[in-house]
């Protein structure tokens, strides 16, 4: 399955839509929706304002695949890409109190695997 938006906020209402038909199509637990709602929410946001810099023209893809056990999605950008290396940590005391820079941090611990690929502008997330 797949989905296509433009690098609009607003189109992130059409992530959850999508993300629903997913847990009907593989008749997924439902324990695994909030973990995954929030990690590709926080994907396909950072692939709209940081990847894409929010240019309309530009757009987002999210694929996902079932095997077995493991429901993985590929999220991509039209973007350069980002140093996902060197990201500040987010539970550093410096950074505790800063209003951003969670959305990796977020997507690693409720997932299974997080992987960067393409200089950062593919985001591969398993479940």
């Amino acid at each position: 399955m797949m989905l296509k938006i433009r690098s609009s906020k607003q189109n992130i209402a059409d992530l959850e839509v999508f993300i629903k038909s997913i847990f009907d199509e593989f008749d997924l637990h439902q324990d695994l929706y909030p973990n995954m709602l929030i990690s590709l929410t926080e994907a396909v946001n950072n692939a709209i304002q940081h990847g894409n810099r929010n240019d309309h023209a530009k757009s987002v893809v999210i694929e996902t695949m079932k095997r077995a056990d493991r429901v993985s999605f590929v999220i991509v950008d039209e973007g350069p890409g980002f140093d996902y290396n060197s990201l500040p940590d987010p539970t550093a005391p410096e950074n505790l109190e800063k209003t951003g820079g969670r959305g990796v941090f977020l997507m690693q611990q409720l997932s299974d695997n997080v992987q960067f690929r393409e200089n950062g502008s593919r985001v591969e997330i398993e479940f």
